[in-house]
């Protein structure tokens, strides 16, 4: 299994806050002999007649030497878990989580909005300090 993020705690801890069960941590999916691990599984219940809301939680810290090649390496891994996610739990919705300071920084810039804006990106905004969520995107 890979190696936990930094902020992988804290965004375990805005999703229980924000009303979310923490399902799988990590959440391992397989295809034929290959097993890939998106590093949160989530459910919560929507009004009792509706069921439940899945999601899956990639974690990204954006600490590289490059702030490129921090979004290459994540849009890697998220393009590869938006591919199989729909074979393997179809129910889930592909959530990249990130904090307010990268999001305001990295996103808020015009490179960083068209690749936001162009892959339609579902982000999730975190305050890695009050370990809260701050924004769902979409």
């Amino acid at each position: 299994m890979p190696a936990r993020d930094i902020y992988h705690d804290h965004v375990k801890t805005a999703l229980v806050k924000d009303g979310w069960t923490i399902t799988n941590d990590p959440l391992k999916l397989s295809f034929g002999r290959k097993n890939i691990y998106v590093d949160l599984g989530a459910e919560r219940l929507i009004a009792a007649a509706k069921g439940e809301q899945k999601i899956a939680v990639e974690i990204k810290s954006f600490i590289g030497k490059s702030e490129i090649e921090d979004i290459e390496n994540a849009l890697g891994k998220y393009v590869l878990y938006l591919s199989i996610l729909p074979e393997i739990e179809p129910e889930r919705i592909l959530y990249r989580a990130i904090t307010h300071e990268t999001f305001e920084g990295i996103f808020k810039e015009p490179f960083g909005e068209f690749i936001m804006n162009k892959l339609n990106l579902n982000m999730i905004i975190f305050d890695d300090k009050e370990e809260v969520i701050v924004r769902w995107i979409p």
